[in-house]
């Protein structure tokens, strides 16, 4: 046993001398230096990105050629490189090795407890070179950016509105499907968003989460509450082409404009009559089943 350890020893004869790690081949060190020296001599002919190794590059130009040699024997997917295969496996094996020490929460990939830890850090390392807005991620950032550029590169095949994130197209396109995958478990009631059922759940649950620092009057929605504030801000950034009348909000602006414009789309079911708005409606109404108007 001495003697195998000594010649193990005496194999490790090749120290980096930048970190004092040791190799067993001089070829192994001088590709180990690379690191310290940021050394890329292999460079792709397709898009001149350069690697330190030749294996590297040789993986790295599968991206071009479509090789993925890797393949899951459980579901078949394939992979470029054998380390991508060897992380999707935990999927099937049920394998999380990275624990976050702050909440105990488990990821499949090293990466991924990286970027978890930023929820505790608080950091936002990713930052917009023209509103100075900080992102935790790099993907957030660059979709933030097209508010700036105007890009909008989804685009519903039906109405050819544009949408700055895939996400947001694929929501919408639930429109044009009639799909609503989200259903209430109390009544029933389908959403086309996670948010809109979220926001509807209030109904049965009585939350009102969004508070007036004004007044204390809570609302379920904070664009409710955006609104009301305005009662108390005397804003009304709404206004009337017609005659220069200002609101507070659209719906008002609308209902106003009928004045100008003649429209009256709601109508009795009795009489016909026609009116403005739905207010005015249910009032007449009582003339027919003699209720006292509201």
């Amino acid at each position: 046993m001495e003697m195998r350890q000594l010649m193990q020893t005496v194999e490790c004869t090749y120290p980096c001398d930048v970190c004092n790690r040791t190799f067993s081949k001089l070829e192994h060190l001088k590709l180990h230096q690379r690191v310290h020296f940021k050394e890329h001599p292999y460079r792709c002919d397709v898009c001149n990105k350069t690697f330190r190794d030749m294996n590297g590059l040789k993986v790295h130009q599968r991206v071009h050629t479509g090789e993925r040699p890797f393949c899951c024997d459980v579901c078949n997917k394939t992979f470029s490189n054998k380390s991508n295969l060897k992380v999707h496996q935990r999927i099937h094996a049920g394998e999380r090795p990275y624990r976050c020490d702050v909440c105990n929460k488990t990821f499949i990939k090293t990466y991924n407890l990286k970027v978890h830890l930023r929820v505790h850090t608080g950091e936002s390392p990713y930052c917009c070179d023209v509103c100075n807005k900080g992102f935790k991620f790099l993907n957030h950032l660059k979709i933030h950016q097209r508010i700036h550029t105007g890009e909008r590169p989804y685009r519903c095949d039906v109405c050819n509105k544009t949408f700055i994130e895939k996400s947001n197209l694929k929501v919408h396109q639930r429109v044009h499907t009639g799909e609503h995958p989200y259903s209430c478990d109390v009544c029933n009631k389908t959403f086309i968003k996670t948010y809109n059922l979220k926001v509807h759940q209030r109904v049965h649950t009585g939350e009102r989460p969004y508070r007036c620092d004004v007044c204390n009057r809570t609302f379920s929605k904070l664009e409710h509450l955006k609104l009301h504030q305005r009662v108390h801000s005397g804003e009304r950034p709404y206004r009337c082409d017609v005659c220069n009348k200002t609101f507070s909000n659209t719906s008002n602006l609308k209902l106003h404009k009928r004045v100008h414009t003649g429209e009256r789309p709601y109508c009795c079911d009795i009489c016909n009559k026609t009116l403005k708005d739905t207010g005015s409606l249910k009032v007449h109404q009582h003339v027919h089943t003699g209720g006292a108007a509201i």
